[in-house]
Formats: structure tokens, sequence, C-alpha cells
């Protein structure tokens, strides 16, 4: 499939002493490896090996336990086709050298081992050579590690010795529940299998829509490790359901009595704010879909006083917790959704106690893209209409086998669809006019139609739409008036009750990445923020193309280093945020979630208040930057310590009325650009490469901290007034 890192990817390697022309997968394999264990559960992994072929499985089995936890299938194929069987523990290795989850090493290690490419030998000597050639500018130390981690591989490679007969008594998974609906069952059940290339063109959709809310059904079940929610030690902040990048993470809002029939191990406890008083809460991981990043303990600012280290959320090993887990979690969704109307969506609280509709992505461990996706669907999904600019964005936002858009309980939430690179801003654009013109041919047909049906059409067309309270009753007047035009017959009834849906706001929101939004997408993002048409713009900032490998973009800062940019970017950040305010229209907000989460809501609510065209720019962390991924909500603090992603919100509207149109969310720098660039491997690089450069590269990107800085101190006119301190909890 086309999930980012992480996810299953099946790769086929001729290798010969001849010229290979063979262009055709491979269908008798003399060796198979399989990097996961979990997916020797719901794929036929070994079908295609050949007779007398190697298996390699990474495995937390060693090779006495390895063979009880094999599917009746798999042992079947290891028999009759007389397969020679070795396991490592690659997952052990890694972590016990300090190469983390990276276990590329290690298995590359194994291969050679055992596939005789090369005398042993002369294969380890390659390897080694072929690290220093990739990783030497990352620094002596994760050389060693990585060479520690070719010494420790063959220790740890085990051969299985394969029993006579077949013993197991499990089979491969479904790959999807058996109350999945009907295409997820004939389409994305034989995608997820791995069997997508038998469906024939008849079973796709005729029209190319796909429905939505079906990553539910995926389970890929891939992370080693997963969070374990203890209540004894939470204190209520909402921040792990927030940044978690695969909405594995759930908070929940309830009347006790809602769980009065909960499993023996479902976990909850009183909220101990005014907000939500009398209620109980539970924060309950989806174990099957969280893929294990760590984020969310990273964040966690809960600690126990009775055992180090211990916080509100721990992780713990999969494989102790999943069954208890998955239990916890289908009681867990039964408990009824929170009133949307009783609730503050631009708060953290109040956004993280309602549904989020953009679920279980196929992004990497740890995005630091998706939790501002995922909040924007908890604040407005039910009524939002996307064009997602291709990119990292589109491929885990609409790609085979499953969507992670979602809906709620009343089968409502985004649509969205993918553009070129180069013309989302404009596809976007398209679409706010479309619902633009839907709108107002329904509201002139209800006017014609005012007196057959009577007061209600008043109280349609004049209906206060600004909040989740007045959204509600408009629903229920559309409701009324379908019921009404239903009993009218004629043509201008008929037309009106096709369109009536028009009579609820949309909002549009466009969203892409730094390459579409900065780079090849730009001039159509400048003509969508000179215009008055109110269209919402999310740019995920990752500051270089991340779904092509890794490309400089216009984003890209001073000093890092990336593909086109080997030798460190030499010129500065293009300003997208100024560009966009000397419109004087626009609605502009740039927002860091680990720097200040409140500030990330108020800047989403205000954008979508805003009457005309506003533009989000969301810091987001991404795995080319060189941080551990786990950390990047400490990061983002950081960035806006050094005042290298300044916070702010540019408010039009503001000025109207008298008040600073620029208001500076973020402190003055308290640390310099050098000691926060230090922690990341783009620049790390050029330090070790070249110091002489790195030196001057940097100090011409800290003035260009320096200068911006103190245009924006200069733009708000008034000493600043911090409306978001620096956030602490009370621990």
């Amino acid at each position: 499939d086309s999930k980012k890192s992480g996810a299953m990817t099946v790769s086929h390697l001729r290798y010969g002493p001849d010229k290979i022309q063979s262009t055709y997968e491979i269908q008798q394999a003399n060796f198979v490896a399989c990097h996961q264990f979990n997916f020797m559960e719901k794929i036929d992994v070994l079908e295609i090996a050949d007779e007398g072929a190697s298996f390699l499985l990474n495995s937390p089995y060693s090779a006495a336990e390895v063979w009880d936890q094999l599917t009746t299938n798999a042992q079947k194929h290891i028999i009759d086709k007389k397969l020679k069987f070795y396991v490592v523990d690659a997952n052990s290795v890694a972590k016990d050298v300090g190469l983390g989850g990276r276990v590329n090493t290690i298995l590359q290690t194994c291969f050679f081992a055992l596939a005789n490419v090369l005398p042993q030998d002369e294969a380890i000597a390659a390897i080694k050579n072929g690290i220093k050639k990739a990783y030497s500018k990352r620094g002596q130390v994760i050389l060693d590690r990585n060479y520690e981690a070719v010494d420790s591989s063959l220790a740890a490679l085990e051969e299985v010795a394969v029993p006579a007969a077949v013993s197991s008594s499990s089979s491969l998974l479904e790959p999807v529940p058996a109350d999945a609906p009907d295409f997820v069952q004939r389409v994305t059940a034989m995608i997820a299998s791995g069997k997508g290339d038998l469906l024939p063109v008849s079973a796709m959709p005729i029209d190319g829509t796909f429905p939505t809310a079906t990553t539910q059904y995926e389970k890929r079940s891939i992370a080693l490790e997963i969070p374990i929610w203890d209540p004894e030690v939470c204190i209520d902040c909402a921040r792990c359901a927030l940044v978690c990048p695969h909405a594995a993470i759930r908070l929940k809002v309830y009347d006790p009595s809602a769980a009065d029939n909960a499993p023996d191990s479902f976990q909850s406890k009183p909220w101990k704010g005014r907000d939500f008083e009398g209620m109980h809460t539970t924060i309950q991981v989806a174990p099957e879909d969280c893929t294990g990043c760590g984020v969310c303990v990273s964040v966690c600012p809960a600690k126990s006083k009775e055992e180090v280290k211990h916080k509100a959320i721990n992780m713990a090993p999969l494989y102790d917790n999943l069954e208890v887990e998955k239990e916890n979690y289908e009681f867990f969704l039964s408990i009824p959704e929170w009133d949307r109307t009783k609730t503050k969506p631009e708060t953290v609280k109040g956004s993280q106690v309602l549904k989020p509709l953009f679920e279980y992505s196929g992004a990497c461990a740890g995005c630091g893209e998706t939790p501002y996706i995922k909040l924007m669907t908890q604040m407005f999904g039910d009524r939002v209409v996307i064009a997602n600019a291709t990119g990292c964005s589109s491929i885990y936002g609409g790609n085979l086998p499953s969507t992670p858009y979602a809906v709620d309980e009343n089968g409502r939430g985004p649509s969205w669809s993918n553009s070129l690179f180069e013309d989302n801003a404009e596809f976007g654009f398209g679409m706010r006019l479309a619902l633009d013109q839907q709108s107002a041919m329904a509201r002139n047909l209800l006017t014609e139609l005012g007196p057959q049906v009577g007061g209600l059409a008043g109280e349609i067309l004049d209906a206060d739409q600004s909040n989740e309270e007045g959204l509600a009753k408009q629903r229920d007047r559309v409701a009324e008036l379908k019921r009404t035009l239903a009993t009218l017959d004629s043509a201008e009834a008929k037309r009106l009750d096709s369109i009536t849906d028009y009579l609820v706001r949309m909002g549009v929101w466009i969203i892409g990445g730094d390459g579409w939004a900065y780079d090849i997408g730009f001039g159509g993002l400048d003509h969508v923020l000179a215009s008055t048409r109110d269209v919402n713009i999310l740019v995920l900032d990752t500051e270089v193309y991340s779904n092509t490998g890794g490309q400089a973009s216009k984003a890209t800062p001073r000093a890092a280093v990336a593909k086109f940019a080997s030798g460190g970017k030499a010129t500065a950040k293009k300003d997208l945020g100024m560009i966009a305010m000397s419109y004087g229209n626009a609605y502009v907000a740039q927002v860091s979630m680990g720097a200040n989460m409140t500030q990330v809501a108020k800047a989403f609510a205000e954008a979508e208040a805003h009457d005309g065209p506003s533009l989000i720019i969301a810091f987001s962390p991404c795995i080319a930057h060189g941080i551990d991924m786990s950390t990047m909500m400490s990061h983002q603090k950081e960035a806006a310590d050094s005042g290298y992603w300044p916070l702010y919100r540019f408010n039009p509207g503001e000025e109207a009325e008298g008040r600073p149109a620029m208001k500076l969310d973020s402190r003055a720098p308290k640390m310099s650009f050098r000691d926060f660039a230090k922690s990341e491997g783009r620049f790390a690089m050029l330090a070790r490469a070249n110091p002489s450069h790195y030196d001057e590269l940097m100090d011409q990107a800290q003035a260009d901290i320096d200068n911006r800085w103190h245009l924006y101190e200069q733009m708000i006119h008034v000493e600043r007034t911090a409306e978001f301190e620096d956030e602490e909890v009370d621990e």
C-alpha cells in the first residue's frame, strides 16, 4: 500500500551474476523475510516461498518459543515446503545498541549471513562501508551504534528446529471485522490483505468516490508498546488526546451511569474541574490502531509522587495488554459522545471531549502534521469540505486501502478530495464558489416558497449559525423544512428539497504542506488570499518536501541540510505569514501545538469565524528533521523559545474595531537558535561536515530571527499583552 513510515511494504529483490531484465514480481522466492511479527497473523507471508527457501522472521520470541506463536497456515507452509527457519529479535538488538526502533541494519546483516550472496566476512565489511557512507554526517556515535548493531545481529540470529507436524490451532486473522460494511468486506478487505490486484474493475466505485470512516476496520497493530492510562495520577489536562497523531488515544466525559456495565478492567475517574462537574472521565487507547510513537507520554505533565518516571500515561508491551485493552476500547466506543452544544470547542479540554473525525491514519508514527488535522475535525469536522494538495497529507488522508476521515453518530463528517500539487488553492476556491452558489440558490427558492412554508422560512433565512447551538437548531429547522417540502407538489419544492442542506453553514479547508504552499502552489495560494471569499487554509509546515524524500523548499530554514541543499541552505526561510498579512483582509496565524496548545485552538476558532480568507501556518516536525519524534512537542516549544518559530495571530477584524490587528503570543526569545538547532540532525550534519560554513550560516540565521522578531514587535504598536502565557500545569 502507500502508507507512510512504519507500515507494511512488500519488496521484491533479484540478484545474480548476469544482468537481470525481469520486470514482474517474484512468484517463487528462495528467501523470504518478515520484519514485523504481527504481519504473520494477518498476511500469508509464506505463500510465495519456494521449496527449500530460507525464512527470516523478526520475532520477540526465541527459537524455542516461536513455533507455538505461529498460525496453522504458517506452520503448514514451513513443513510442506521444507523451509529453513531463522529468527532474530531485531527490536531488542536495536534497543540495546541505542538505535531505538530502527531495525534495518540488523535485518540487512542477517540477510547477508543467510543468503550467501557474498562470503560472510566480505558482506559484513561491505555493510559497514555502506553505513559509513550513509551516516558519516550524523556523527561518530551514530556510526558506532550501527557498527555494534551489525556485530550483535549474528549473535542474536537463531535457527528454529522445525517440528514434523502442525501443532497450532490459530488461523490467519480476517482482514476486517465481520460486522464491517459491505464495501469494506468486498473491496477494502482484499486490498488490506495484499490481494487488491485480484479485484475486478467492476468492484471499484463507478464515480471514483470511496466511503470514509474505513480505517477503523483495518486494525494494523504495528506498535510494539502502547500507552496505558493511570487514573490515580491523571490531572485531566487532555494533552495526551490532543497531541496523539493517530487519534488512538481518546478522552470521554460521561455520566457515571454510562459505565455501569463496563468490563472489570475498564478504568474511570471523577472529572476534577468545574467545566464537567459531576461527570466521570476515561482516557482509553485503541491498542490495534496505536503506532507506539510515545508522544502522549512525552507531553504528559502529571507525575507520580511515589514512583520515579511514572506518569498518568506510560508505555507498556502491546502483547501483554492487547486483549484487555481491545475489550476496554470496544466498551469505550459504546459510551455516548458528548453533546457538541454543551462544550467549548475552542478550548483544549472542550475540543478533546468531541469525537475526532480523522482517525487511525497511516501517517508516520509521531507525525507532526496530523494532530492539527485531527483538532480541526473535532472543532468543525461535521460541516467541512476539504481540498487537499498532493503530499504527505494526501497519502495518509485518502489513500487505499482505507480512509481516515470519519463520521459522527449522525453520519456527518468531512468530505475530502485531493488535487494536483500546483492548483490545490484554486481547487478549494472552486469548492467555496460552488457552495456559495448552492446556498444562494436554496435561499432564493426558500424566499419564493415562503408563503407555502410559513414562518419557518424566515427562521431559516435569519438564523444565527455562529456557534454550535445555532448550527444544531438550523439543522433541526432544515429537517422540518424537508418534511414540509415533501407535502408540496411543485417543481420549485423539488429543486429546493435537493439542496436544502446548503442552508446550513459549511466551511472549506484547503490543506497542504510547505512544498505546495511556499513553492509549487504559491501562485494560486496568493490569488486566494487576495480574494474576499470565506476559505480557510491550513499549511502543515515541515520545512521540507517530506513526501518525496526531503528536498529543500522555500520553507527550509537557513543552514539546514536537505536534498538540493547538501551544503546547508544559504538563504532565509520565506515569511509566508507576512506576505499574507500584507493584503490586510486575511486572518493569519502562526501556531505550534507543542509551544502553546491554547493558542492553537484559539487560532482555529478565529480563522473559521473570520468572514474572508484565513491562513494558519502550523509547525509540523518531521522525521526528516533528524529528531526523536516522541519528543516533537517539547521540540516545538524550544522552537518558539528560540524565536525561530514565533507565535502570533493577525486578525483584520480587530483593527476595524480600533484594536491592534497583530498579537504576539510568544515571549521574546530566551535561547539562541544555535542551541535549538544542535538537537536536529539536519543542522548537526553541516556542523560536522563544514564547521566554518556552519558558523557563518548560524550567525546569519540568528540575524534573521532577531530582525523578524523586532519587526513583529513594531507591528503590534503597543506593549505585548500575553493573552496566552506559557502554559504551566499544576502537577
